[in-house]
């Protein structure tokens, strides 16, 4: 279990009955009439079944073990598909692989059927993803908390250039693999009033819903440890259906309440440009953690019996302030059902929570009205009080007179409309904040929370984000996969420092002959879907310079379309120079309310409208804009890629994992001293990453001077004439005002005109470079090597250690726990015993 199984005759024959099984027994499909994700579904069945005998010793083991378990509550969880990572952590790929050759089936065929889960939407949610495979590979106790979003964000297409959001029906094709929990179900409350009664504060809601439990499998790989990803789903509470009004011919009405309560799961981050889709967003977020927090208890209680000893068997981790309401949720609970005095119930909560934050920008911290809570969580809104009141008296008594520092810690922000600051919420009552790069770190506690470091200095750390090197080389870049196996041995799939054993092998020319084939390979790989998806053409030979990420003005594909209209410009003028050939792919999601946002998709389609169609750049240029952006696109894309686009404004990106997954995959990164780039190019040397831009310093400076767009516009003649391109209509002659507020009528907040300099002039190096195809390689493999750090087993190790003060678990352990024959024997023998 959990390593790699042979490939016998008699291996290969179990896991085909195993499949037509299922096949014939689970799904009623006869296998002549079987489809391919009928296929799928059966071998899911089979996968899960060898991840279910781990999962239930495991939990068996983690109940009667007496150590700590985290809890994980976020927003967002980007699985990707599950089919491939399952077998591969059950050391079952080739055998299934086998097995499926033998029933004349293609298993590559049979994983492209799996949809992607509409889970999440960009990196707060893949880095949820990473850590809950790292937990379960490192043999942490943790369980995550999510929800099972029945449309997720959307499907996008691009229609005529623009973007246009579908539905995401991910939940219509069958998908073998979550256990559905009946009997795990919740009561989920909202609006309604308080009153007091002596010293107790009672709670009459005047709606409920229920969440009902979706169980996710997470199997560790190469080990017995398989964790859950437990998945919350919204249904209507008693009042389900009105019979009343049915019978008088009011169908709507008779629907109208299960309806709106089932709203909550089905989709991630409505469009929160309304009243109305704030308040969802809200709903949604509460009712994560009510149910969350309910069942955590509900766990706790059967193990230890009382909540006395919760902080010494639990720790909440809470992933970006969405889930900050789990904090009064949990004091609610301890107060008003289990009776503890508020004093107490305090001292378990501030023991149990830990906050991960995840963006400096102000201007992104999660906060609420007062009155928008005060309607849909009054008993909650009454706690939050309760929590400033203790803390800024702390405050008063530390720093004595001090008004201002009081007003600007304050969790209710008191200028203007009266708004709860999640994030300051979060900070008070968790025992760690940790930001997520180390120049993150540091940035957080000299801006953001420079005033509760000075109150908690002792609060605050770093931990590093990483990735999991199972999905991003092993499942996704198989070609690299065998080289790395070749050369250095197969330790690094749970090792990735192992990886440092290939700085040995930088300047062999056979090894960087191998690494620059599969790079070709990944490339024609990748081009092939683009034509036959898109019908464009791509010459493999040309760079693949990719920005694939959420489409936000901070990360500046505003400032990539620059560069590429500059380039156009530039060969128009100089058609005979000895150009370097260029592919420029874009992917990635608007949110649906952020029209500047969406605007810059359109904009990169009318650009490559263009570009792609002008005969007089003869192919040298070519800009591509992948619809549908997703965990299983960027499996595909990222191994295809030479550059990779990290070009945020310095001080904006918290850490960045797309940065470390292209570098891990031999990429050469262009980009910012942000994130995670800092730490990367301590790694890879200055040589072998490029550079530009202003430094967090300097785009400070600037700022406080009066950052004005037009005095690099008029000064730079080469931006001069390609923003003047997209101001005139150049490349929307059908529309020639379209962009007039898309650069520098809107202020350029990100400052895209003060580094456009630097990029185009660090640009021409990355061209000059690519030409030495043997020195490009050599620093493809330096990247690769010294990425060993920026695994997500490392990240949670530390976790583990310096945060939530939890030891792994043993296979010992876990094999102690009685196996499903054993359980299947021990039922039996109870049975007759009676």
């Amino acid at each position: 279990m959990g390593h790699s199984t042979s490939l016998s005759p008699d291996n290969i024959q179990d896991v085909k009955k195993a499949i037509l099984h299922k096949l014939v027994f689970a799904l009623g499909v006869e296998p002549r009439e079987a489809s391919r994700r009928n296929w799928l579904n059966a071998a899911l069945r089979v996968v899960r079944d060898l991840s279910t005998q781990s999962w239930l010793q495991t939990r068996r083991s983690q109940a009667a073990n007496t150590s700590r378990r985290v809890y994980y509550l976020s927003m967002e969880f980007l699985m990707g598909r599950t089919f491939s990572n399952a077998m591969i952590a059950e050391g079952v790929y080739e055998l299934v692989k086998a097995a499926f050759d033998e029933l004349g089936q293609d298993l590559e065929d049979i994983i492209n059927e799996e949809g992607d889960p509409g889970l999440g939407n960009g990196g707060l949610g893949r880095l949820a993803a990473c850590y809950m495979d790292s937990l379960a590979a490192m043999k942490i106790p943790a369980i995550g908390y999510g929800i099972r979003y029945e449309y997720g964000m959307f499907r996008q297409e691009i229609k005529n250039g623009e973007q246009v959001e579908h539905p995401d029906y991910w939940l219509e094709q069958e998908f073998a693999w979550p256990y559905v929990r009946a009997s795990k179900r919740f009561k989920v409350r909202f609006g309604g009033r308080t009153w007091q009664e002596g010293k107790k504060t009672h709670w009459r809601a005047e709606e409920e819903i229920i969440a009902q439990a979706h169980d996710q499998l997470i199997p560790g790989f190469e080990t017995s440890a398989t964790n859950s990803l437990r998945l919350w789903s919204a249904h209507a509470g008693e009042k389900v259906f009105d019979l009343a009004d049915f019978n008088r011919g009011d169908y709507f009405a008779a629907m109208s309440h299960q309806n709106s309560s089932e709203n909550v799961s089905r989709v991630l981050y409505p469009d929160d440009s309304t009243y109305n889709g704030r308040e969802l967003r809200l709903r949604q977020e509460y009712f994560l953690c009510s149910a969350s927090v309910q069942d955590i208890l509900r766990r706790h209680e059967v193990e230890s019996g009382s909540c006395e000893n919760l902080a010494d068997k639990v720790a909440i981790h809470l992933n970006d302030t969405h889930p900050t309401l789990a904090i009064p949720e949990l004091m609610r609970i301890l107060i008003d059902d289990k009776g503890y005095d508020w004093a107490k119930a305090w001292e378990i909560t501030r023991k149990t929570f830990y906050y991960t934050n995840h963006t400096l920008m102000s201007e992104a911290l999660e906060s609420w009205p007062v009155e928008m809570i005060a309607r849909i969580l009054p008993r909650h809104l009454q706690i939050i009080f309760e929590i400033n009141e203790w803390f800024l008296q702390q405050v008063r008594e530390k720093f004595v007179g001090d008004d201002d520092l009081v007003r600007r810690v304050s969790i209710i922000d008191e200028n203007g409309e009266r708004r709860v600051r999640m994030a300051w919420l979060a900070v008070i009552a968790s025992s760690k904040v940790n930001g997520v790069a180390k120049i993150h770190s540091d940035l957080m506690v000299e801006s953001i929370f420079a005033d509760f470091a000075r109150i908690y200095p002792e609060r605050f750390t770093n931990v590093t984000n990483g990735v999991t090197p199972r999905r991003w080389i092993q499942i996704a870049n198989p070609g690299l996969t065998r080289i790395l196996d070749k050369h250095i041995g197969q330790n690094w799939r749970t090792a990735l420092t192992e990886l440092d054993k290939l700085n040995r092998l930088i300047d062999d020319p056979n090894v960087q002959a191998e690494v620059i084939a599969v790079k070709v390979e990944n490339k024609r790989k990748l081009a092939a879907y683009i034509e036959k998806t898109q019908g464009i053409t791509l010459n493999p030979e040309a760079i693949f310079d990719v920005q694939i990420k959420r489409i936000h003005k901070y990360k500046r594909q505003q400032l990539n379309v620059l560069h590429i209209i500059t380039l156009y410009n530039r060969i128009l003028k100089n058609p005979t120079a000895d150009w370097q050939p260029r592919v420029f792919i874009f992917a990635g999601k608007a949110a649906s309310a952020y029209y500047a946002a969406k605007k810059v998709i359109r904009l990169i389609n009318d650009v490559a409208n263009v570009v792609n169609n002008d005969p007089r750049i003869r192919d040298l240029i070519k800009v591509v804009f992948i619809p549908n952006y997703s965990v299983s696109l960027a499996q595909l894309i990222i191994p295809a890629a030479d550059l990779s686009e990290q070009i945020s404004l310095a001080g904006t990106e918290a850490s960045g994992t797309s940065n470390m997954k292209f570098a891990l995959n031999g990429a050469l990164t262009i980009g910012t001293l942000d994130g995670a780039n800092v730490e990367i190019l301590e790694r890879v040397g200055r040589e072998n990453i490029f550079i530009f831009g202003h430094t967090v310093e300097q785009v400070e400076a600037l700022r406080r001077n009066g950052y004005s767009p037009y005095h690099y516009f008029e000064r730079d003649g080469e931006l001069n004439e390609a923003i003047s391109q997209i101001l005139n209509g150049k490349f929307s002659p059908d529309d020639p005002y379209r962009y007039q507020d898309l650069i520098l009528n809107s202020g350029d907040y990100y400052q895209a005109c003060a580094d456009y300099r630097s990029y185009v002039d660090t640009q021409e190096q990355v061209a000059d470079y690519f030409r030495d195809k043997k020195a490009w390689a050599r620093s493809a493999m330096i990247n690769i090597a010294n990425m060993g750090y920026f695994s997500s087993d490392r990240s949670v190790l530390d976790y583990a250690r310096e945060i939530w003060q939890i030891e792994p678990m043993s296979d010992e352990q876990i094999a102690t726990q009685p196996k499903i024959a054993e359980l299947f024997t021990d039922a039996t023998e109870r049975v007759r015993s009676k």
